[in-house]
């Protein structure tokens, strides 16, 4: 009995935590002013609210973003994840603290982030805008998923083609590969991001933990 109570509050919970999941993702509408970055910050949302942890390492460790702040913004606040992470990115390209950026568009929420942006000087088609958008690859390569490219990313990354991961990628494109991990991947030959001995590209050296 006590076996079968404990089955059903599992289920329970990995119910709530599937429909939490679909609200978020529901109606969430970045307004980037480009259709391939919107894409992409709608499948980080979804992928931020079902794998919190390495969703919120991802901010900490690679877009300098207080974990106090990232967490608050989640839970209390109420954020969708993609909106948290392009405001992280967002204030990395321009050198800013990610608070600031949030503070800028939370005073102006009903513009989108395609104003806010210009209004920090990344304008859509801008060496900045560019930069934005390559950034999005190393994300999804730490994360262990598949990202299709465009046009304009694909001339950035050569042999990638569509929807593939960088040589040396780990995990599949449903869930988080590296929990508990440091993160190991690279991009073709590059050096890899911690790990034992680095685990990024087909001849990276690592940078960070273990010898």
């Amino acid at each position: 009995m006590k076996l079968r109570a404990l089955v059903l509050a599992a289920i329970t919970a990995l119910a709530a935590s599937g429909a939490h999941a679909q609200s978020i993702s529901a109606g969430f509408n970045p307004r980037t002013g480009d259709v391939w970055v919107d894409a992409r910050l709608a499948d980080i949302n979804h992928y931020g609210a079902r794998y919190r942890d390495p969703f919120v390492d991802e901010l900490v460790r690679y877009h300098g973003a207080p974990r106090e702040l990232v967490i608050d913004l989640l839970v209390n606040r109420r954020w969708s994840p993609g909106d948290v992470y392009f405001a992280c990115a967002l204030a990395h390209i321009v050198g800013r603290p990610c608070r600031f950026v949030v503070e800028q568009y939370e005073r102006d929420r009903g513009l989108g982030w395609g104003e806010l942006a210009k209004r920090l000087g990344i304008k859509p088609g801008s060496p900045e805008f560019h930069r934005l958008k390559r950034g999005f690859v190393p994300t999804y390569d730490r994360w262990g998923r598949a990202i299709e490219l465009d046009a304009d990313l694909e001339r950035d990354f050569p042999g990638r083609g569509k929807g593939k991961q960088a040589r040396g990628g780990h995990g599949d494109a449903k869930g988080p590969s590296h929990a508990g991990k440091a993160h190991g991947n690279g991009h073709g030959r590059g050096k890899g991001h911690g790990g034992d001995k680095g685990q990024g590209g087909d001849r990276g050296k690592g940078k960070g933990g273990g010898k």
